[in-house]
């Protein structure tokens, strides 16, 4: 599952004309199950989200996460994220989960992320939304947590490039 983190000084989700929801001081996330996504990839990335020290500390450093500061959530669904632009000039969404898992998997993030962090919100999946929002520093991270490879050491890119 992919994340893209941004620190916001507020974000809401428009749909159809309508503010359908909105937070404060806290974090947007933009969420995209890729196949071969699960519960458990949904269940790390959720507590990565939760866990990232981007807020700053009374020295000024980025020491606190989201529950230190009484942030608020904000995860709206985007399978674009997964997008692949290696060829051509229109990218490719192969990578992405097929729409009835993007959703399960985004429902079950939502679930967990309702009962982990009680100051959340929510896009809603398969809508044409417009997306607003104040990036504060700007800090934007991107997140990435991959299913494991079934019976295949995991090699950093340097060893796997030289072992060809």
């Amino acid at each position: 599952m992919i994340g893209l983190l941004q620190r916001v000084t507020e974000a809401s989700v428009e749909i159809d004309g309508n503010r359908i929801t909105g937070i404060g001081p806290g974090l947007l996330v933009l969420v995209c199950a890729e196949r071969g996504d699960s519960e458990a990839e949904a269940e790390r990335l959720l507590d990565r989200i939760l866990k990232q020290r981007i807020f700053s500390d009374v020295n000024g450093k980025m020491n606190l996460n989201l529950r230190d500061v009484g942030g608020e959530l904000l995860l709206v669904p985007q399978f674009t994220l997964a997008a692949d632009t290696s060829r051509g000039s229109r990218p490719g969404f192969s990578r992405a989960a097929a729409a009835s898992e993007g959703q399960r998997l985004f429902d079950y993030l939502l679930a967990r992320a309702g009962e982990s962090h009680s100051r959340m919100a929510s896009g809603r999946f398969g809508a044409h939304m417009r997306v607003s929002l104040i990036n504060d520093g700007p800090v934007t991270l991107w997140l990435q947590v991959s299913a494991p490879l079934e019976g295949k050491a995991v090699l950093p890119a340097f060893v796997q490039e030289n072992n060809h």
